[in-house]
């Protein structure tokens, strides 16, 4: 990967070796067709690792519960096929952006805005989870989607 994007877009986006993910970031969305290449990148090497942690998972003994993945962009992918259940987590854009500024990110409005709505990402899912409460109401009710999907 790091070969790829060095390739593509200059040594810059790997100082030293390590790839610098703010300056992929802006070569990324600088423009459209940029964003296709990495996402046409990265998208089959997620499906890969998440291929393989299935693997693992089912071979495990005894096997776990459930096997919860996170996956960025997954609708947007088209990967939940790969799922026996996914989980929209959705929450009001301005506590959103509140929580993104606490952690020092920028404003998520301008990758937001190339991805699904959060209306579209609830639409599709099987699961539907709020969160504009505490960290522990978020636990609380993801415990009840994992304990039905152990059913």
């Amino acid at each position: 990967m790091r070969d790829a994007v060095v390739g593509r877009w200059g040594a810059e986006v790997a100082p030293g070796g390590v790839v610098d993910r703010a300056a992929v970031a802006r070569h990324a969305f600088a423009a459209p067709e940029e964003r296709r290449w990495l996402e046409g990148l990265l998208w089959p090497l997620v499906g890969a690792r998440v291929a393989a942690f299935r693997d693992a998972a089912e071979r495990h003994q005894p096997p776990p519960p459930a096997a919860v993945v996170e996956t960025p962009l997954l609708f947007e992918a088209g990967m939940e096929r790969a799922y026996d259940a996914t989980i929209a987590i959705v929450a009001d854009e301005a506590l959103r952006a509140e929580r993104a500024a606490a952690r020092g990110h920028e404003a998520v409005d301008e990758r937001a805005a190339r991805q699904l709505s959060q209306e579209e990402k609830a639409a599709r899912a099987t699961y539907v989870v709020r969160n504009d409460g505490t960290e522990a109401e978020l636990e609380s009710a993801l415990a009840v989607i994992l304990d039905r999907l152990r059913r």
